[in-house]
Formats: structure tokens, sequence, C-alpha cells
């Protein structure tokens, strides 16, 4: 006979709270007061965002890291650095923060979403071939989760149709795909420091480039087409029009003091994270994560598919009776696919007009329910878990040991 659940009034896996995490600490400290000390803020002519772009693009073996002021606008210098026609389409998935899309549309180009694969969560590779027209400009692949997506196939895709491939790395720091670090596989990687990700600063982002004449473009899009690299001396000359997504150098100073703990919180988050998936194996109807050999996942959130054919008890149900015996199951993080968020159903963004979805176009693009269907099922079934690098191995057994106690449950009901 199965344990009474803590929701019906048993006695919870859980009572103690678990631990927070800690993000800053006394280099941050030193770093910030240096930036006070100097009586600059301004990056370009400060040293802090400089260095930052140093030690990023040589821990990525890189020859361009370009900081910008979040992962939103690190998207759009990689997308600007492509510099496509008005009216192109760029491929991406529609599990993901509109920081992924709101880039696309603001380079005039037109998101298309291709479904994904139930057990990653990541884009289906063969649904993005089927998306590709004549109008295809870039891949957007996003690391969904921490793990990153089938970048063999998807680059095999894009190279046989001469497309730019840009990986979305925000949820997938220092990560490696079959020994490679994502963000180093596409022709762009672009990162969010945002303070839910394996490295922040608060808010910032950055995108790096191992091409000169995108690493050059990136460089001066960031500042709204203005070249400052030669000397650091303004010069009123604009190449193009750009955004200005300057970094101070009070992000970039916290940026180097977090740098040093990077690496112990990914390895952290990759150990915890893959103990968690290992205690749960086998439950029936919990499904962790898909993994493949060689890929790594450094969970900025574990994700958990609650399948109700077999519980017999949905997602909502199942995750108040984990709640409740003390573990922080939380929701399926955006609530919904991209395209049936308003702004993309409406096609709201630039004044009444329908630009840029029907851009060289006889009638606009329009978005619904049923664009992808394996995303719409697997969104249906998700829950997540986040354990962060501050957990300890006996905070994992218990968050684990809340899903086995109320899987059982329901399973034996």
């Amino acid at each position: 006979m199965s344990e009474t659940l803590a929701i019906d009034g048993g006695t919870p896996i859980r009572t103690d709270e678990f631990p927070q995490r800690t993000l800053f600490g006394p280099e941050d400290e030193r770093q910030l007061l240096e930036v006070l000390d100097s009586q600059n803020a301004f990056f370009p002519l400060g040293t802090k965002v400089h260095e930052f772009e140093r030690r990023w693009s040589e821990l990525y073996g890189v020859s361009h890291a370009v900081c910008s002021t979040s992962g939103t606008s690190a998207i759009h210098v990689a997308i600007g650095a492509i510099n496509p026609e008005p009216g192109s389409e760029i491929i991406t998935t529609a599990l993901s923060d509109m920081g992924t899309v709101a880039p696309i549309i603001q380079c005039n180009c037109i998101p298309v979403f291709a479904d994904v694969q139930l057990g990653t969560f990541n884009l289906d590779p063969d649904d993005i071939e089927r998306k590709i027209t004549d109008k295809t400009a870039a891949i957007i692949a996003v690391h969904c989760f921490g793990q990153p997506a089938d970048m063999d196939r998807i680059m095999a895709i894009a190279d046989a149709h001469g497309l730019p491939v840009i990986e979305d790395c925000a949820q997938a720091h220092l990560t490696r795909h079959k020994g490679r670090l994502a963000g180093t596989i596409g022709d762009m990687g672009t990162f969010s420091f945002q303070d839910s990700k394996h490295l922040q600063c608060g808010d910032g982002g950055c995108t790096i480039i191992n091409d000169e004449e995108l690493g050059r473009r990136a460089t001066v899009y960031v500042d709204k087409g203005c070249d400052w690299t030669a000397d650091r001396k303004y010069r009123l000359h604009y190449a193009f029009i750009g955004p200005c997504y300057r970094m101070t150098e009070f992000q970039g100073a916290v940026l180097l003091a977090q740098l040093q703990r990077l690496e112990w919180i990914v390895s952290q988050r990759q150990r915890l994270g893959d103990l968690f998936c290992e205690l749960i194996a086998g439950i029936p109807g919990v499904h962790p994560p898909e993994r493949t050999e060689g890929i790594e996942h450094s969970y900025w959130t574990t994700p958990i598919r609650i399948d109700e054919d077999v519980l017999g008890v949905g997602p909502e149900q199942f995750a108040e009776a984990v709640l409740a015996e003390g573990i922080p199951i939380a929701g399926n993080w955006i609530g919904k696919p991209l395209y049936m968020t308003d702004a993309l159903l409406g096609r709201i963004a630039y004044g009444s007009s329908d630009l840029p979805f029907d851009y060289g176009r006889d009638q606009p693009v329009e978005y619904h329910a049923g664009l992808c269907p394996t995303l719409e099922l697997g969104m249906s079934q998700l829950r997540t878990l986040r354990i962060h690098e501050h957990f300890g191995d006996d905070d994992v057994r218990d968050c684990a040991a809340g899903f086995r106690k109320v899987a059982e449950h329901y399973l034996s009901s």
C-alpha cells in the first residue's frame, strides 16, 4: 500500500528549506569598487568589459566576443552581423523566451517555428529541413534547459542549404556537445547573463564569433554602427544604423568576479542534475530529459514530463502533490509556445501595420495552434525542477524521493 501523500495529510518528505542560491561575494565587491574608484563606468574607456571579452573569447577559443546588454541583444547583434534582407525567414523554436524571437522581428525578418523532439525539447532537425524555403536566411538553435541540440544534424542541414547557424546558449554555459563547447559549433554563439543563468551579472549578454568579417560587423553593430575598435576614440562615423547595446563597466566587473566560479557552477549542476535524473529513472509516466552520449546537460533547469495516460493524474495535480512534499517543482516556464502569445497571434510589432510579417508577401504570415504538435504535447506535460549549485546530494535525494512517492501513490490508485 502506498504511503499517504502530504497533500492528503501524510508526512512530507521535506520540511527544511532548500539552500538559497548565493550570487555575490567579496570578489564582486572588490571588482565593483575598482570601477567606482576609477570614476568611469563607460566601457569603451574602461577595462572591465574589455578584459571580460578577452577572457570569454579565450575560454571559448574564438576570435571575437562582443558584450551587450542582454541575451536578447546578443541575438540581435548576431542577426545584425549576418545582415539579412527584410522579409527573410529565420527558423527557430517556439520553446524559448521572446528574447530569441524579438531580434528576428527587429531585423525586419520573420520567425518560422520548427517542431521539437519530445525527449529533449530541442529542435527537430527533420522539421527544420521541412521549414526551409528560398526566403530562409538563418537558423537559431536554442539549447533548451541546458542540453545542446543535435548540432551534427543541424549543421549538416545548414551546410547543405548554405545557411548560417546561431546558437542560443542562454541556458547552456560552458556545456559540451561531443567535446566542443556549445556556441562554437555554429557560425555564432549567444549568451545571456541574466541573474538566473550559470554566469550572471543581473542582466547582460555576449555574442561569440570566429569569423573576421562577422566579428568586425558585430563589434560595430553593438554601438549604433560606430567603430571604437582601433584606438577607443569616439569619432562621428557610422558604418550603418544599429542599436546601442553597450555593456557598462559595472556589469563587466561582476562578470569578471563570477567567471572565477563558472566551471564549478556548471560542474556542480551537471553532477547534481545527473544524480536526480538517475534517481527518478524508470518511474512509469515520469520522464526526465533523454540524453545522447557525448552531449552534456548543464541543467539551467530540469524538464520533467508527466504522462497523465500512465499516472492517471495530470501534471498540475501531480505538481501540487510534489509541492506539498516540500519539493520546489515549478511550472512549464513560458506557459505556451511563443506563436500563441498575443504579440505574434496579432502580429503586433510596428504601429498598426503587419510589418515585417507581410513584407514581400501577398498575405502576412499567420501563427496559430497546431504549428508544432510535438512541442504542444510536450508543454502540456512539462514541469520543471531547478537544482542549483548550492544544493547538496541529500537535497537532490529528497527531491527524487518526493517525485517517487507521489508517482507510486498514483500508480497504485
